[in-house]
């Protein structure tokens, strides 16, 4: 996952709104009909759970990107990692993890964030080679983040560039899970009254509250795997096997 700023994960990230609640079986359905590019066509003819799933049951794949930088209208993706997983089990030996030549400038900056340089990507695959491998690997399962808006502007940026459709897909955001339990009303107003700051939502720190081992950062595969371990430990803390995905995704 790319680096945000401290005021973006500990000052200024807030829950996303409950309200209105997409149907994606519904919307699966209806883009299964409307896909032109066959990849996309059969992601979305694979389908997805319906709301009501227990979440005990909905297959999952965490994933996470390296980009270039934060804005995909400027910046693009340099790696990608998954792992399958349900909300009891990571399946490690399903993990993938690709390096592929960004489409924009490979700045200094992002290099320092997450360590693939310039000769590291010399010789990568184009994002356009793994498109049909990302895609299959994401049918059937729900996808779960830690910053929702990584994985999905990026990738719909990239699929638009590439086979001039985009993507939609329904998410687990890890983040906004967390906003939800540490950035409660009264919480925020005694963190002001006593002058404190937010109670920080980044992955690493949400791993911490919950006990998880440390890992390094910064790499797509490591950040997916940290990302689904977490998602375990706030369902088993927060919510029960039994709650339906409705209340996890968006």
């Amino acid at each position: 996952m790319f680096y945000l700023a401290k005021n973006q994960l500990t000052g200024q990230a807030q829950a996303a709104p409950q309200g209105k609640r997409i149907d994606w079986s519904g919307r699966f359905a209806f883009l299964a009909k409307t896909s032109k590019h066959p990849g996309l066509k059969a992601f979305y003819q694979q389908g997805v759970v319906t709301a009501s799933t227990p979440i005990c049951d909905v297959p999952l794949v965490a994933l996470d990107f390296e980009t270039t930088g934060l804005d995909p209208k400027y910046d693009s993706i340099v790696s990608i990692g998954l792992v399958p997983m349900s909300i009891s089990r990571i399946r490690c030996n399903g993990a993938r993890h690709w390096i592929v030549k960004p489409e924009t400038h490979l700045h200094s900056t992002s290099i320092m964030v997450h360590g693939i340089t310039h000769a590291a990507v010399a010789g990568a695959p184009d994002f356009a080679s793994v498109i049909d491998a990302l895609l299959a690997q994401l049918q059937g399962k729900v996808v779960v983040v830690h910053y929702s808006s990584i994985e999905r502007r990026f990738l719909y940026a990239a699929l638009k560039r590439h086979i001039r459709e985009g993507v939609e897909f329904p998410v687990i955001d890890t983040m906004e899970i967390e906003a939800r339990y540490t950035r409660t009303w009264r919480q925020m107003l005694w963190n002001r009254l006593m002058g404190r700051d937010p109670v920080s939502i980044r992955l690493t720190d949400c791993r911490t509250r919950y006990h998880l081992p440390y890992y390094r950062q910064h790499n797509a595969l490591t950040d997916a795997l940290a990302c689904g371990e977490l998602l375990q430990a706030q369902c088993v803390t927060h919510l029960s096997l039994e709650t339906p995905v409705s209340a996890f995704w968006s």
